[in-house]
């Protein structure tokens, strides 16, 4: 028996796939997690989703869809974090490759299917920006989702829908949406992490990281991206809801108009049109000053630029963070996200709320300068 989760962005959305399987499925059976590998420059200095051919050590599925071992590696200077994945968790994951766009998905998820016969297809969407009709203010990454979405649509097969941690990419407000979500499928717990604990110690996803921090209690308000849009951690935060899959079809007017594309680029063309911009667009210009970032931590003057972050931001009112903005507010590159994380959590682990980073820690305590 065969499960088929397709995560809508890739990134974090592989990660909370696994946890979802383990929260719905249990031990019956692993999982085929179908992701792009689009690590949004945080562990890829390469703008826009990998391909294959940015990979050694592939293994073929099917014809059309490669899965990501853990002795696959990409080809330098790319990045990914799917082989780290496959090495640590129990799962196939295989890969999307959106480069022929969402007529080229739907060929790969047909293909997929035809071959697994999968007991249950769900697409699984962290934040519910696969929900946007594409003009919301805060919207900054529809692309990969309406793409995942047309294909999913297409195929001759069903498909469930389901919206984990409403808003907690920043990108859409709860009560945006709230006529969409459907019933609640599941409510995650800290007992429900058991499966990716492992993962949260150094995956740099922030929606997903959100998402368990909210499985484990955590409440408040946290600040994301190097935009610094604060997002509100509730109650109805760790929860997963389904949707109808045409109901969001009908919302999302950029799927609509991206699934007969046949390249990335066309749906980037109608990403600009549609949304007024592309989300690899900002990537690449973002690329572009990452490289001009000092590539090593700076020990003298890395305690006071904390300090003085974490003051403006409780004074905005945030009472958490994650490690990717601290990155960021520091001016650091992605590629020292980990080792900041190590530091911070070696010199004061009484502010650490795995997988966050709490801003709102009684300060005076003895710090290491």
């Amino acid at each position: 028996m065969t499960r088929l989760i397709v995560a809508a962005g890739g990134g974090g959305d592989a990660v909370a796939a696994a946890m979802l399987h383990a929260a719905l499925y249990g031990d019956e059976d692993q999982a085929v997690i179908l992701t792009y590998a689009w690590d949004r420059l945080l562990v890829d200095p390469l703008p826009g989703p990998r391909r294959a051919a940015d990979f050694t050590g592939l293994e073929r599925l099917t014809p059309a869809v490669w899965a990501v071992p853990a002795q696959a590696r990409t080809i330098a200077p790319a990045g990914s974090t799917l082989p780290r994945l496959a090495a640590e968790l129990p799962h196939t994951f295989a890969l999307l490759d959106p480069y022929q766009g969402a007529e080229g998905l739907t060929h790969q998820l047909e293909d997929l299917v035809s071959h697994l016969e999968p007991e249950s297809i769900d697409l699984l969407d962290v934040g519910g920006d696969i929900l946007a009709r594409g003009d919301e203010p805060k919207l900054k990454s529809p692309l990969a989702d309406a793409l995942t979405l047309a294909a999913c649509c297409q195929v001759n097969a069903p498909v469930r829908l389901l919206v984990a941690g409403m808003g907690l990419d920043g990108e859409l407000l709860p009560e945006d949406v709230a006529d969409a979500l459907g019933p609640v499928v599941h409510n995650f717990t800290a007992r429900d992490l058991d499966a990716i604990s492992s993962v949260l110690e150094w995956h740099p996803s922030e929606a997903t990281a959100l998402l368990t921090a909210a499985a484990r209690g955590v409440r408040g308000v946290c600040e994301i991206r190097d935009a610094g849009l604060p997002v509100p951690l509730t109650d109805e935060s760790p929860t997963v809801h389904e949707v109808d899959l045409d109901d969001a079809v009908s919302r999302n007017q950029l799927a609509r108009a991206i699934m007969a594309t046949a390249h990335l680029d066309e749906a980037e063309a109608y990403s600009r049109e549609i949304c007024g911009y592309s989300e690899i667009d900002y990537e690449r210009n973002k690329a572009l000053w990452l490289k001009e970032q000092p590539t090593k931590l700076d020990l003298v003057t890395i305690w006071a630029q904390l300090d003085q972050f974490e003051a403006e931001a409780r004074a905005r009112g945030i009472t958490h963070t994650t490690f990717r903005r601290l990155t960021e507010a520091l001016g650091l590159p992605g590629s020292q996200r980990e080792n900041l994380r190590a530091l911070l959590i070696e010199n004061r682990p009484h502010q650490y709320a795995a997988p966050l980073w709490e801003l709102s820690a009684v300060k005076g305590e003895q710090q290491a300068q």
